[in-house]
This record gives C-alpha cells, sequence and structure tokens, in this order.
C-alpha cells in the first residue's frame, strides 16, 4: 500500500487559497445539509499538555479524514513548536490511507479559508479596509483570505507582540492578493474604528477591542478564541451584531464568546442567527441591510479538514507534490 507524503511547504503549495475557500463552502454547506459526518472532537489530557482528535466524513464528496493536534505549551523551551498536527486522509471506498499531511499548515490555510468564505457571503461588496488583530501564522491567513474574496487597499495591524507586528508588515505587504498598503495601529480601538471588516486571530481571554467603537456595516471574522474560557469579543459588539457560526453543536460547547453571554443571560442560544452552511444552501439570507454588523464565529471543525486535505491532494497529484511511502 502506497500512501502520499506531504510536507508543510508542499500542502501550501498543493493548497491555494482561492481553492480553499471553495472547499470551504463545500464543506459547510454539507455540514448544515446533514451530509456529514462529524463527531465533537476528542482529547486527552497528560501532564506536558493535551492531544485533540478530529475525524470526519463528508458523503457529497466522500471526503473522509482525521486530523491529530497535539499543544505542548512548554515546547518552545526545548525548541520545539507549541503545536505539532497530522491528517491522514482514507480512501472512503476501502478505508486505506492515501495521504499524510503536516496539519498545522493545512489547519492555518483552512481557518483562513473559512473567514475567506464568510466574508465573501457576508461582508459587504464595497469593503476596502481590513483590521487584523493578532500577528501569528492565523492571521496571516486570514489577512490572505478576506484579501482573496474582496479588493483591500488597506489593512490596520494590531498585536501586543510589538516585534511580531513589525515582522508581519514586512512580510505580508504585498504578498499575493494582500496590498502594500499595511499600516501599524497603536491599538486595536484604532484599527476596528476604520476597517470595513475585522479578523481576530488572539488567544485572548479577554476581549481585544471595544464593541462601541465598531462602525455600522462591518464584517468580523472572530477565529482565536476556542474554549469556554477565551473571549475576543465583548458582549457589546455581540448584541449589536448578526451572528453566524460554523457549528452550533461546536460553538455552544467550546466559543467563550457566546458561552460567556448566555451564562450571563445577556443573549439567549437563538442570537445564533444561522450556521454559514445554511447561507450558502440560500436557507438563510445573512447580510440583508448594508449598516448591518455581521460576525462568523468559528472554532472549527473537523469537515474543514476532510475538505482541505481532498483538495490539497488533489492538487498534489496534479502539481506532482509530496512523495511515496509503502506501508
Amino acid at each position: 500500500m502506497d500512501i502520499r507524503v506531504l510536507s508543510a511547504k508542499e500542502v501550501c503549495k498543493a493548497l491555494p487559497m482561492a481553492d480553499a475557500i471553495e472547499a470551504m463552502k463545500r464543506a459547510f454547506r454539507q455540514l448544515s445539509g446533514g451530509k456529514a459526518e462529524l463527531p465533537l472532537r476528542s482529547r486527552i489530557e497528560i501532564e506536558q499538555g493535551f492531544t485533540l482528535f478530529m475525524p470526519a466524513y463528508l458523503h457529497q464528496h466522500s471526503d473522509l479524514a482525521v486530523k491529530i493536534v497535539s499543544v505542548f505549551p512548554q515546547n518552545p523551551e526545548q525548541g520545539l513548536p507549541t503545536i505539532h498536527a497530522a491528517v491522514l486522509l482514507l480512501d472512503s471506498h476501502n478505508g486505506a490511507p492515501i495521504a499524510l499531511m503536516e496539519g498545522a499548515s493545512l489547519t492555518a490555510i483552512r481557518t483562513g479559508a473559512a473567514s475567506g468564505a464568510a466574508t465573501d457571503l457576508l461582508a459587504s461588496p464595497e469593503a476596502k479596509t481590513v483590521a487584523i488583530l493578532g500577528s501569528g501564522v492565523q492571521a496571516r491567513t486570514q489577512l490572505e483570505a478576506v484579501c482573496t474574496v474582496r479588493e483591500i487597499e488597506r489593512a490596520w495591524v494590531y498585536s501586543i507582540d510589538p516585534p511580531g507586528m513589525q515582522t508581519f508588515v514586512k512580510e505580508m505587504a504585498g504578498y499575493g492578493p494582500i496590498p502594500q498598503d499595511l499600516k501599524l495601529a497603536k491599538d486595536a480601538d484604532q484599527a476596528v474604528s476604520q476597517a470595513d471588516i475585522i479578523c481576530t486571530a488572539t488567544t485572548s481571554s479577554t476581549p481585544v477591542f471595544d464593541g462601541t467603537r465598531v462602525p455600522n456595516g462591518v464584517h468580523i471574522n472572530a477565529v482565536g478564541s476556542f474554549t469556554p474560557a477565551m473571549q475576543e469579543l465583548d458582549e457589546e459588539i455581540i448584541k449589536r451584531a448578526t451572528v453566524i457560526v460554523d457549528s452550533r453543536q461546536a460553538v455552544l460547547a467550546e466559543a467563550g464568546d457566546l458561552i460567556i453571554p448566555i451564562q450571563r443571560g445577556v443573549i439567549s442560544e437563538a442570537w445564533i442567527q444561522a450556521e454559514l452552511g445554511e447561507i450558502v444552501q440560500g436557507t438563510h439570507p445573512g447580510r440583508v441591510d448594508p449598516d448591518q454588523i455581521t460576525v462568523f464565529k468559528s472554532v472549527g471543525v473537523a469537515v474543514q479538514d476532510a475538505a482541505a486535505a481532498a483538495q490539497a491532494f488533489i492538487g498534489a497529484s496534479q502539481a506532482g507534490l509530496g512523495h511515496w511511502i509503502s506501508l
């Protein structure tokens, strides 16, 4: 049995952002349409960290995969990444493994692509300015994805890591569809007050901007918080916004941005207007008013990994990327 192995660089080459965005739309449509098998991710805690197991199957395209992600916070002290991940793609006809891919790069691309899909469906067609809060890998793919679906002319960037923010601007200005005009904001509120689109990609446990500073008509992609204790968005912006999610089940189990205001009685579960897949299907209208604020809250679901891995496998096959090993 032969299996194709893709490194991080090969995953990036095999999965261009535009292709990844279309793959996310297909994945979310199947998820909301009942055409996906998606158990909640399993988690194993050990002394040094934890490992997540995320399987998924998409019926319409026969995408079958499992991602394994390990998060070990003390790894940097040993010169290792905090996160290690791998995605195993399986042949849905016989269960045989057909590809093994580096998972951190695939996760970054698919997370950005989900926001790209949400931006394409929810943001104003006239959006020209984006605010990026964060300066890590996820922030990079958020910016790339937004610029793939909108003609962005300027991006404001803010991070609590000033050196990282400087590096982000230096490396990302003019990259692919990203404009040269990247501005360093003095604080998060300056960035969001001038934006048509806002992307939050932080690990903050407290809100990262003042919801009263956000202009009407803005679209927000909130992808950083993924536990009940993490919160990037304050209650003010949640109350002002039409809230769209990747998965109702997943965000109600994991997204502090919504769990915390629900527990405080500020909103109810019914405040979630739709899943993104319902908008892809056309069963929910999404944006209906130019002044409407829309929020896409994503914690990441395994259908994204399955769809992204299947698309990367196609791209790798067409470009002759990766190498084969026999099992």
